[in-house]
């Protein structure tokens, strides 16, 4: 394989030097942030030999070349251009400032919850074995010492970060903001500070205590936030804001204490009086929304959203969704909306791997099948736009498998314990109920391979997607 033609090629095509305003790569992928993607020749780049692939995702566009080729087609195609390589968070940088505002927002959620995620993952992972030993021993399947320490030491591990989430959130929250993650820490733990009552206990107990604010003006309830995203966020929000705007007028032989003093202080006292009660009501008002919607009878909001959350991925918006997930599992210990999203991805690699096994055309198969085996681990982007998108009728294959998998998941009730993985791996957030989520696999899975093979795909589409 000749990389050095392999880069120039790309080069020629993408708009030159001139068109192009970073380039990394990952482990497949050459990731380019162009200055007008429209200059972009995609069919071209599509067409050279190597190339496995074409998408544009998050700003950029990512040519899919595989793992030992990216590598060295990304060393030729530098020293082609002329350019000096950029890391992935320095092309991400780039890519987000040419986004809308919206774009832009809905990113900041995707990095302050994506750090956080392999500790959610964890925890997750841990309540859903032992929701499931819990089920066998009661139900007489096993025999376990369940006053041994590893059985109690393991069910206090399992929700620990869901305990304490608030202080992840607080923490990541602080880095994406530009402000000390440390004090951000301590905005998450005044939240969920041992003197106020735990949110978890108002339901069968009542609020227990009041407190007037603001001289007399109003009174709030003194009850902890534990299980709430949005509240805290925008709680570490106003500290950085407050902190970055003291360390500008703040003397220097004072800022070491007087702007972190000041920044908690009125911080926690905002939190407590205005954006605690405010943005609780705002977060429960969503989630509600949304739970509503998924559980419409039949399960016909489930099966809407199954079927358009693949069209949020293409429009890059469904990082938000993270937060539903977490503020579900705070709400109700469970999050119904991993589920759904984890039937609309396994769809889409279905439908991704039908065209692999009937197109003849190798290149494509070459494609298809990593992209396919990559979606059904929950990374779905390959799978969409390297092979879905291209063809389309695919793509709504998978959107229609997707729809009725979350159907059936809405339906029995299916509800993972953990959040940040979807596809196989899926099955061990969801260990509570693992027939009804292999259920749901099955069914998303097969009902997008074979309206795929059947109305999907054939090799004529690819000639008429080179017109």
């Amino acid at each position: 394989m000749d990389y050095r033609k392999i880069a120039e090629e790309i080069y020629e095509k993408v708009g030159k030097k001139e068109n192009i305003v970073s380039a990394a790569h990952c482990s497949t992928r050459l990731r380019l942030v162009l200055a007008d993607n429209e200059k972009c020749d995609v069919k071209a780049v599509e067409d050279i030999d190597g190339v496995k692939g074409v998408f544009s995702a998050s700003g950029q566009v990512q040519i899919i070349l595989g793992t030992g080729v990216v590598n060295k087609v990304y060393d030729e195609f530098l020293a082609v251009s002329g350019l000096t390589g950029a890391s992935k968070e320095e092309v991400k940088a780039a890519a987000a400032a040419k986004q809308p505002w919206y774009k832009q927002a809905i990113k900041t959620l995707g990095d302050i919850f994506v750090p956080i995620i392999p500790a959610i993952v964890a925890s997750g992972f841990l309540m859903g074995i032992m929701e499931a030993l819990n089920f066998m021993v009661n139900n007489g399947f096993v025999n376990i010492d369940t006053s041994s320490s590893i059985f109690v030491f393991a069910n206090l591990f399992g929700n620990t970060a869901y305990v304490f989430l608030p202080i992840l959130i607080a923490f990541s929250a602080a880095k994406v903001f530009g402000g000390n993650q440390y004090l951000g820490a301590v905005i998450g733990m005044l939240m969920i500070h041992p003197d106020l009552q735990n949110a978890w206990t108002v339901a069968t107990e009542g609020v227990k205590q009041t407190q007037s604010v603001w001289f007399g003006l109003y009174k709030i309830d003194l009850v902890g936030y534990q299980g709430h995203v949005i509240p805290v966020i925008i709680a570490v929000f106003v500290m950085c804001f407050i902190e970055k705007r003291l360390h500008k007028i703040v003397p220097a032989m004072f800022d070491l204490f007087v702007t972190p003093l000041v920044s908690v202080f009125v911080t926690g006292y905002l939190t407590y009086s205005i954006i605690g009660p405010v943005f609780v009501t705002v977060e429960n008002a969503i989630i509600g929304g949304v739970q509503q919607l998924i559980t419409l009878p039949f399960g016909v909001g489930s099966f809407i959203m199954g079927g358009l959350y693949s069209a949020t991925v293409v429009a890059g918006v469904h990082h938000m969704y993270t937060v539903i997930d977490v503020a579900q599992l705070g709400l109700y210990g469970k999050t119904f909306w991993l589920p759904l999203a984890s039937a609309a991805n396994i769809a889409q690699g279905a439908a991704a791997l039908a065209v692999a096994l009937k197109t003849r055309n190798s290149k494509i198969k070459s494609m298809a099948v990593p992209s396919a085996m990559s979606c059904f681990m929950g990374i779905t982007e390959p799978a969409i736009f390297g092979v879905n998108l291209r063809f389309f009728r695919p793509f709504i294959c998978g959107a229609a498998g997707g729809a009725c998998g979350a159907l059936y998941a809405s339906i029995v009730g299916l509800g993972a314990t953990g959040t940040g993985v979807t596809g196989i791996f899926g099955l061990l957030l969801c260990l509570n109920d693992p027939l009804n989520y292999i259920i749901m696999f099955l069914i998303s899975a097969g009902v997008a391979f074979a309206l795929t093979w059947m109305f999907g795909y054939k090799d004529k589409d690819l000639a008429e997607s080179k017109k």
